[in-house]
């Protein structure tokens, strides 16, 4: 699981490029471009227990999301039609929305097919 501050340019080099910071770039571009980059990707708010929850039960199931931390002036950024929603959860560049839908997908058993539709499970069947 990779996680990281929006804001922080990329210090080590081992990390993806794609968590690299453009200074051109404005914020609803760098979002924009980490959704399509990433399979599974959440973007929270420091100290976000729901988030905690939302890594453990993909981690559960064996997918390792991407996690960026957002501050709270670029919440508003996010393509969700909550703008106060984070964490936010987004998989094959579609926003699921929050813990309660990834929940909601887990238990009627439409998760592991969406994850494994966008490659990040390998189907087992």
């Amino acid at each position: 699981m990779m996680s990281t501050n929006l804001n922080s340019p990329s210090s080590s080099s081992s990390s993806s490029s794609s968590l690299s910071m453009d200074l051109d770039e404005s914020t609803e571009t760098r979002i924009q471009r980490l959704i399509s980059e990433h399979p599974v990707i959440i973007f929270t708010r420091s100290s976000c227990c729901m988030c905690h929850v939302m890594k453990n039960l993909l981690s559960t199931i064996g997918v390792h999301p991407t996690v960026i931390q957002l501050d709270d002036n670029e919440i508003p950024s996010l393509p969700t039609s909550d703008h106060t929603l984070a964490p936010a959860a987004f998989i094959g560049g579609i926003c699921i929305g929050g813990l309660e839908s990834l929940v909601a997908l887990h238990v009627t058993g439409h998760l592991v097919p969406k994850l494994v539709q966008v490659g990040a499970l390998w189907n087992s069947i």
